[in-house]
């Protein structure tokens, strides 16, 4: 992948670019960013740039026989490492479909890899076999290129387990350089990040998606601006609203919303039954992503009294305007401190028909409170 492929990050282009014309690399680079900003394909590119046998000033040249092996998943000397599902397996195991699932879309995010595994409920992890495997791979020689390049694919997936990584982060082989590509920062253990350098990916602008939507989807302006004004800089959920502007976060969120302030006890456990507990964990995450979402859209909204740059669909910001006369900023905080804890017990495995359950409850009585 050339830079040339990736929408704006012009800035973090241009960060690389000096990284390598200065000599300076570091050997553990975390690229971090929110989901559908590209930090992934910027990786990437940037592998096939420090190993391009004729760099270009602004970019790798597409044409020799690296930039070509690494273009389609062949150079010995680049290595991925992705969240998968199972205690003894590891990335190489699914590499087959990594590499489709990468050259459908670079910029998608872990609960459509996941279902790529038939796993789309499940909590994916990087774990123990994982890490042995990459201490083995990088601790041989270089094949081809001047470096050997991890690329590791949400490495807050490693949870303890990169504990096993620390030495070779902080001592590595020569030439060995680590991407780590990483949208949750907290999740990744201290004695890691203090080993990395990071890069900041910014979230990409309405105007670099809508001129993407135009150009590589023949879209209208009319409908890129309103697909990248939803999208709010995530460029994998513009690709999914160009064919599905029915956003079904949005819809389940608006019904348990209705349902949780009407309180009817009936109503909220036969939501809770049927719709949160077959979303999965990882649904469930993008539920209430998608509500602190929505949440600060009508925080917003309250405070400047201004409908015309909601980022919400014209359901979603008719209920947002219709709630301003009933809900309060007191009452969104508590709903967005509520949202927080559970998206974190969420990730912790908790019970998922008593943790919803208990919220909808919470939620009916934040809505009743003055």
């Amino acid at each position: 992948m050339k830079f040339a492929e990736i929408i704006g990050q012009e800035d973090a282009k241009k960060t690389l670019l000096q990284l390598v014309a200065n000599d300076r690399i570091p050997h553990a680079q975390i690229f971090w960013g929110s989901k559908g900003s590209g930090k992934l394909a910027l990786a990437m590119a940037f592998a096939q740039y420090v190993l391009c046998q004729n760099k270009q000033t602004e970019d790798s040249c597409g044409r020799c026989i690296s930039c070509i092996k690494v273009n389609k998943f062949i150079h010995p000397d680049v290595h991925y490492s992705y969240p998968t599902i199972g205690s003894k397996v590891i990335s190489t195991h699914f590499f087959k479909e990594w590499k489709a699932a990468i050259e459908e879309n670079s910029y998608q995010n872990v609960n459509q890899w996941l279902s790529k595994l038939g796993a789309a409920g499940k909590q994916g992890n990087i774990n123990k076999d994982e890490c042995l495997s990459i201490i083995k791979k990088l601790s041989l020689k270089t094949f081809e290129g001047k470096y050997k390049v991890l690329i590791m694919w949400l490495p807050e997936y490693l949870g303890k387990e990169g504990n096993r990584l620390l030495k070779l982060i902080e001592e590595p082989p020569e030439n060995t350089l680590f991407l780590l590509v990483a949208e949750n920062m907290d999740l990744i253990l201290n004695t890691i990040l203090s080993r990395c350098q990071v890069l900041k990916i910014n979230t990409l602008s309405d105007e670099a998606i809508i001129e993407t939507l135009i150009s590589k989807h023949q879209l209208t302006q009319e409908k890129a601006v309103n697909i990248a004004r939803l999208a709010n800089g995530n460029y994998n959920e513009a690709m999914r609203l160009i064919t599905d502007l029915e956003n079904d976060n949005a819809t389940l969120f608006l019904e348990w919303f209705r349902i949780c302030y009407k309180g009817n006890g009936e109503e909220m456990v036969n939501w809770v039954n049927k719709k949160a507990i077959k979303l999965g964990r990882e649904g469930q995450k993008q539920l209430l992503s998608y509500a602190l979402h929505f949440l600060r859209e009508f925080l917003i909204l309250k405070m400047t009294n201004n409908e015309d740059n909601l980022r919400l669909q014209e359901k979603e910001a008719k209920t947002a305007i219709n709630m301003t006369k009933i809900l309060g900023f007191e009452q969104v905080n508590k709903m967005m401190e509520l949202f927080n804890d559970v998206y974190f017990y969420v990730e912790r495995n908790a019970n998922g028909k008593i943790l919803f359950l208990d919220t909808s409850i919470q939620l009916h009585k934040i809505f009743r409170k003055k």
